[in-house]
């Protein structure tokens, strides 16, 4: 059934550690429902699941790959991204980035679930900024 937002409404939702997700940032808003969480649902094409810390390197490889998140859009909305900036990143990117040797760091406790189907556990636990 349909929220208020009309999309329908999701379970809580999990992250890849198998807990509830926590929110990945707020400054910028992320996520893609501009939630501030990793949430994902069918209408997410892109799965933007991997919450992950921008760098410098990152920016410059995704800017390289087609997707520049550093330029602003005013229109949508879009800030442009900055180090240290967390994002909820499109899982294929970031597993295309870790291939590379490019990847960046990641909150695993705010990453959905559903970056599994792209990315393996092991490989986000090596990038990882939450585990002890």
């Amino acid at each position: 059934m349909p929220d208020a937002s009309g999309f329908p409404q999701r379970r809580e939702a999990r992250n890849v550690l198998g807990e509830p997700l926590k929110p990945c940032g707020d400054r910028p808003m992320t996520g893609f429902f501009r939630d501030g969480c990793c949430n994902t649902g069918p209408e997410d094409l892109g799965s933007h699941t991997v919450c992950a810390v921008m760098t410098a390197d990152f920016l410059a490889f995704s800017a390289r790959a087609g997707n520049d998140l550093s330029t602003p859009v005013p229109q949508f909305g879009f800030p442009g991204l900055k180090p240290g900036d967390r994002w909820c990143l499109c899982a294929p990117r970031w597993a295309e980035a870790f291939a590379a040797g490019m990847a960046p760091k990641v909150v695993l406790t705010a990453t959905h679930q559903g970056a599994l189907e792209y990315c393996r556990l092991a490989d986000l636990k090596k990038h990882a900024l939450d585990l002890s």
